[in-house]
């Protein structure tokens, strides 16, 4: 299903291969060899590559294991077994799994290429079972691709019980559902994994009904963030589906070892199915109380990497977790299936740099920077701020810059002193010149009781003080910010609206000024007036006009529930439907969302370009980026005067159209006087980027000014990253 590009390895690992295959088959084909050297990213077509120029001259061939230690197994014509470490590393100093050790027995086991005895249970439990993990994908709604982490990550979990053959697919890399489907009836998968976030409801019943249709189904397991969401319903419409309800590596691997016959479905970690505890408890609007588990695989949160190079050749994004789970629980959060916070630990990390960095070699157009996909970078203990450093130098020694994201509180705490405030400008300065290139900070609120609603732990003028110390300190940001949820008041709104038109919170970069300088002045309103760029807040805001997503699970909407504002349960999306407590509010809340979803693939294509670009490019995209956002605004000022003038006593009923027609005719006409402004920016834009990426814009454009309605895409991120 992969249509992974060639990458040529280093040579310690070419010599490996090569010496096994010559041990094999002594006059192997100069073509075995020659080519096999660019395969070993992908063990699937590595194993297709060499049974291709070996067939007939040898046995059975097996490639297993993960990345940094691929195993390749080839079967001679005396019946005898090569088997090639192609790490270095001996073969005793792998972990063996009991059906291996038990039925192999290794000539050499001291060296990582050693000659063996392997009977046929052995070569059976090394090629089955056949595992196919499918990403999903819209590509109207998200153009240009990111590298799939999740069914990466899970690759990796499978490859290193070293049984059976991993496959990946992601819709993102041209990969249709038409393929899919054909894959699963032609090449007969024994087991498929799906991975499916919001959005993607339809085409997951899309695949589970072609593989439910088939005379002999797969054994079918689906993740990711919906499906942790709608249990209850997948499982009644699919009886025989399994539900990984956590990150998944656990759980694939107690899969693989259950089509075995190893262990019973009950013992698989991390599972729903029918008749499991809990089966249908995630549809319950009341969130479990159940302590919160540690995430899954700690001591391995890295990918397999046969995505990397298709990502990159649609012109796609490079990611890597350093951490996972968060530090906290925000209310309208309900991810607590991705466990507490844990940190990977840096001196880990520099053999997956070297490999990724292999792979961005041959891409020498896209900018040389990882994104750090952690809910939370830093961290807490007393060892946070040493940790991050040392990952920011790992990344940086091995040539990458990087971006990532974490809690506001990681730079003001009000509970903390004076030194622990200069300790993490210090910190913040020094991850700048260790790589760091922007970093998204989860805002949310400036005001203080949606704040506390929010559960966020924080204060708006905490935020405003963290704000102004990372712009002086010259940390590049980027912030999150949910500026309709359904419990607000008006004057809850009308705050919002100032918070985000504030001008002194973005103050100009002051290298020369010492950290305990900065934490000094960023309280003081004079010296912040003598240092504002004069930029409005709403200007480093990701995305404008969010609305609050009443995600199942999720506290904030047990408050809406508790407030009487719930409706209908909205399975395929992962959410409860939720009316404004003021009805005025939810109809510009509805309004806002149209006005998202309507520019969202030119913003997100905008926003993705800025991703693989460096230099003025960059800074071009970025600019036009300000242009949306400040369109936005405009529309949010104009939605605050109408709401102001329209009586909430009227209600709904008499009045939700009039405001609603009142609305639109704002949005009509900011949209126009946008798709003026808008062609020549794309136009100023195009001539400072690669052909390719400016026809991908022109394109993206294009379709962005044919469009003539309002429709709701239903492709939201509940955390906005």
């Amino acid at each position: 299903m992969t249509t992974t590009t060639s990458i040529r390895r280093p040579v310690p690992q070419l010599d490996r291969l090569a010496q096994a295959i010559r041990l094999a088959l002594p006059q192997a084909p100069a073509a075995a060899t020659a080519e096999a050297d660019r395969l070993l990213i992908a063990p699937p077509r590595l194993r297709r590559h060499l049974e291709h120029h070996l067939a007939g001259q040898v046995g059975r061939i097996r490639v297993t294991g993960t990345l940094d230690r691929r195993l390749v197994l080839i079967e001679r014509p005396d019946a005898t077994w090569v088997v090639a470490d192609l790490s270095g590393q001996p073969h005793e100093s792998r972990y063996w799994p009991s059906w291996a050790t038990d039925h192999l027995d290794f000539q050499s086991p001291d060296s990582w290429l050693s000659l063996a005895v392997m009977d046929d249970y052995a070569a059976h439990r090394f090629s089955r079972p056949r595992l196919l993990l499918a990403a999903l994908y819209h590509p109207e709604y998200f153009p240009l691709p990111r590298f799939p982490l999740g069914i990466s990550d899970v690759a990796r979990a499978g490859r290193s019980t070293l049984m059976g053959e991993v496959t990946l697919a992601d819709m993102q890399l041209g990969v249709t559902m038409a393929d899919l489907v054909k894959a699963v009836a032609r090449d007969a998968p024994d087991i498929l994994g799906i991975s499916a976030t919001f959005g993607q409801h339809d085409l997951m019943t899309e695949l589970l009904d072609a593989a439910y249709g088939l005379a002999e189904p797969p054994l079918v397991v689906a993740g990711g963030s919906l499906t942790a969401r709608n249990e209850a319903l997948l499982l009644e419409q699919y009886p025989n589906l399994l539900i990984a309800r956590g990150a998944g590596e656990a759980t694939i691997q107690d899969v693989l070892a259950h089509w075995h016959g190893d262990i019973p479905r009950q013992a698989i970690r991390g599972i729903g199915y029918n008749g499991a505890a809990h089966g249908a408890g995630t549809l319950a609007i009341g969130r479990r109380r159940t302590a919160k588990p540690a995430s899954s695989s700690q001591d391995d949160i890295f990918p397999e990497l046969d995505l990397l190079p298709d990502t990159f050749e649609h012109h796609g994004v490079g990611q890597v977790e350093s951490s996972r789970g968060c530090t906290n629980y925000c209310s309208f959060c309900p991810r607590g299936h991705k466990g507490q916070w844990f940190g990977g630990h840096p001196e880990a990390f520099p053999w997956l740099l070297d490999e990724m960095g292999q792979v961005y070699d041959h891409y020498p157009h896209l900018s040389r920077t990882l994104y750090l996909v952690d809910e939370e970078f830093i961290g807490r203990g007393p060892d946070a701020v040493p940790r991050a450093l040392a990952m920011a130098g790992t990344l940086q020694a091995a040539g990458f810059k990087w971006e990532t994201s974490c809690r506001i509180d990681q730079v003001t705490r009000p509970d903390r002193d004076q030194a622990w405030h200069v300790e993490r400008a210090s910190m913040w300065r020094d991850l700048v010149e260790r790589g760091l290139r922007r970093c998204l900070f989860g805002v949310e609120s400036g005001v203080d009781s949606i704040l506390r609603r929010f559960n966020k732990e924080t204060a708006g003028e905490q935020n405003a003080v963290a704000i102004r110390t990372l712009s002086a300190l010259g940390v590049p940001t980027r912030f999150t910010y949910i500026s309709f949820d359904q419990l607000m008041t008006f004057d809850e709104l009308k705050a919002t609206y100032a918070y985000q038109g504030r001008t002194d919170l973005l103050l100009s970069p002051l290298p020369e000024l010492s950290p305990a300088d900065i934490v000094a002045g960023v309280v003081d309103p004079d010296w912040v007036a003598a240092h504002s760029t004069g930029r409005p807040f709403h200007s480093g805001i990701s995305y404008m006009l969010v609305s609050m997503e009443c995600l199942i699970g999720a506290a904030y909407t047990k408050q809406a529930q508790a407030a009487g504002l719930t409706g209908e349960v909205r399975p395929s999306m992962g959410r409860v439907d939720a009316r404004f407590a003021d009805w005025r509010i939810g109809v510009a809340s509805q309004w806002a969302q149209l006005w998202v979803d309507r520019n969202f693939a030119l913003d997100y294509t905008f926003k993705s370009l800025e991703k693989i670009l460096d230099g003025d490019p960059r800074h071009a995209v970025r600019a036009a980026r300000v242009v949306l956002k400040d369109a936005a605004y405009t529309v949010f000022g104009h939605m605050i005067r109408e709401i102001g003038d329209t009586t909430e006593a009227v209600g709904a009923e008499a009045g939700a159209d009039e405001l609603s027609g009142r609305l639109r005719f704002w949005l009509e006409a900011e949209i126009k006087d946008l798709a003026e402004r808008m062609g020549d920016v794309v136009e100023q834009v195009g001539r400072t980027l690669p052909p390719d990426h400016a026809r991908t814009l022109g394109y993206e454009h294009g379709r962005w000014a044919r469009t003539t309605e309002w429709r709701s895409i239903n492709a939201s991120d509940p955390c906005g990253t």
